[in-house]
């Protein structure tokens, strides 16, 4: 099966230069175009892509706030930030968003196939600038003491919900591999959650990240 992609950009050279190398590979296919951020959204509605390559500076809508309402929709959506932008208020506000991963068009021509296959398996893909923003703040919390570390009072069970929320799986998934119900994976995330006084999926891959559960 190929990977579905749409591509989200208001610069039209641009997306016809990806659509051509995303077409080019074997197990990829551009399903669909949006020249701006509402358009994005009616298109991932209509298209129901595997994955998303959104830019974030885009007319009418820009593309952080056509991610968080994308991904209320459609919750298996992977979205990857394909911008310019390398500050860390847009790294830290496309992951809240509910991105999986983001990256710098600079690198687009070397880094891309492999950041899609990275997402569409399920895990996070962050470009070496974002994941020194990433290492940056952490460092930062450390320092100022912000950073509390409560992972040895997670049960096994909920260390191991934690990981796989983390990955990317929802609650259906991760019940049906754990052979529990759906409502207790809910109840374990949100103990979870309290734990570790976190308040968004972002937060929580965030802190996988800095505890390497995501490293495997």
């Amino acid at each position: 099966m190929k990977i579905r992609i749409l591509l989200a950009d208001d610069h039209t050279i641009l997306r016809a230069g990806l659509k051509m190398m995303l077409n080019a590979q074997p197990d990829m296919e551009v399903v669909g175009e949006a020249q701006d951020g509402r358009q994005a959204i009616q298109e991932a509605q209509r298209l129901q892509p595997d994955v998303i390559l959104m830019d974030i500076t885009m007319p009418d809508l820009n593309g952080i706030e056509a991610t968080r309402q994308i991904k209320r929709q459609q919750t298996d959506v992977k979205i990857l930030m394909l911008t310019m932008h390398e500050h860390d208020e847009y790294v830290f506000q496309a992951l809240r968003a509910g991105a999986s991963g983001y990256m710098l068009k600079e690198a687009a021509d070397t880094e891309l196939i492999t950041a899609l296959h990275v997402i569409k398996s399920g895990q996070f893909y962050l470009s070496p600038t974002a994941q020194s923003v990433v290492v940056g703040d952490y460092l930062q919390r450390v320092r100022t003491g912000e950073e509390r570390d409560s992972y040895s009072t997670l049960t096994e069970r909920e260390r191991e919900i934690l990981k796989l929320v983390a990955e990317g799986h929802t609650n259906n998934q991760i019940a049906e591999r754990l052979i529990i119900s759906p409502k207790t994976v809910d109840t374990h995330r949100t103990h979870i959650m309290d734990k570790l006084n976190l308040h968004s999926r972002a937060e929580l891959v965030k802190y996988a990240m800095r505890r390497g559960l995501l490293e495997d």
